[in-house]
């Protein structure tokens, strides 16, 4: 039988990526890393069959034994934390040849974000945009300082220096939207705080002038991509080693997963005239804002709506079949709205449109 550790289970991510595998494998056994009991009796009420483990990341012994106990690691929590991520790929790098372990490790394309961040830049356009096949060397090579950087390291070196005992591989999102099918948290994060903003100023924002890019994936989509992953990984088998094909587990092992890309500017007033048709807000104005303001209003403003993140997901097609086919990120827009309406305070929206 399959045995997986998980962690990050009651996130938006790991949430619903949980509920694609255990919806299309329940054979596989599955262990979960919780905070608490609370938190294990959420998870527990949709998952009947999984067994828990009570810890944080900081609970580095009991991480890496699990990951030694596993047959599969899943990381969908914290993708920066360094502890954690080091225990797990220690304790799969502990396997033996003839019984590898897999690790599939959650960064994210904020990676992508190093050219803007450190040349001071927000709000404009960029040409560049990264590939994860015949571009991977420079997805791998980034500076120390990029974020998410420092743990992608660890896990790509675990790679390369167990490459028959640890199987890795890295998944990196971009802007994902839609709501999640998690036992608990079931929403992203940029898009989400891009309508709370609007419907809370009374108008659209943007910042500078509005015209970077990021690419886009719907969470089930993302869920896919998991699945085919942990199906792979559950088979034991590596198209890697088959002769003129991309590698599939490894230290060039760099899943990027779009489905298309976005400018952020184009989305604010989309936003913008969705709220207002719903009459949440007085106008569909879309006003500037400066780094340093959207970064009070949100946790990384400034990057996540105003740096670019271009990306180009052919590693995932190529080895694993992946298509997505989810809605398109604008088709998620009118519920994003109507969810963040809901969960205002009561009697906002007819302030807002100056009924109130």
């Amino acid at each position: 039988m399959t045995k997986i550790f998980a962690t990050g289970v009651t996130g938006y991510i790991g949430g619903d990526a949980l509920f694609a595998i255990a919806q299309k494998h329940p054979e596989y056994e599955v262990t979960c890393l919780v905070r608490n009991s609370d938190k294990g009796a959420l998870v527990a009420k949709e998952y009947a069959s999984f067994k828990f483990v009570y810890g944080t990341l900081e609970s580095t012994d009991l991480i890496e034994e699990e990951s030694r106990k596993a047959d599969i690691v899943l990381n969908f929590a914290n993708a920066d934390h360094e502890a954690a991520v080091r225990a797990m790929c220690d304790g799969v790098a502990a396997h033996s040849s003839s019984q590898p372990g897999f690790y599939i490790h959650t960064s994210g394309t904020g990676i992508l974000l190093w050219d803007d961040t450190s040349e001071g830049v927000f709000g404009e356009a960029s040409e560049r945009i990264y590939d994860d096949l015949e571009g991977v060397s420079k997805v791998t090579s980034f500076p120390d300082q990029a974020l998410h950087r420092k743990t992608d390291m660890m896990v790509l070196a675990t790679g390369a220096e167990h490459p028959d005992s640890a199987k890795v591989a890295i998944v990196c999102p971009p802007t994902i939207y839609g709501i999640g099918r998690g036992p608990d948290n079931k929403r992203s994060h940029q898009l989400p705080e891009l309508a709370r903003v609007t419907l809370e100023k009374g108008h659209g924002v943007q910042v500078g002038a509005g015209k970077t890019f990021w690419n886009n994936v719907h969470v089930h989509d993302l869920s896919d991509l998991y699945v085919k992953l942990v199906e792979n990984a559950a088979a034991g088998e590596s198209l890697s080693e088959w002769p003129g094909k991309p590698a599939l587990w490894g230290p060039e092992a760099y899943y990027f997963s779009e489905n298309g890309e976005h400018v952020w500017g184009d989305v604010s007033k989309l936003v913008a005239k969705e709220a207002k048709s719903q009459k949440l807000i007085p106008t569909d104005e879309v006003k500037t804002l400066s780094p340093e303001e959207a970064s009070e209003l949100t946790s990384y403003g400034q990057a996540i709506w105003g740096a670019n993140s271009r990306s180009r997901a052919k590693r995932a097609g190529e080895v694993l079949g992946w298509k997505p086919s989810g809605a398109s990120l604008e088709d998620e827009i009118k519920a994003t709205v109507e969810w963040e309406a809901k969960k205002l305070k009561p009697g906002h929206a007819k302030v807002a449109a100056g009924d109130a």
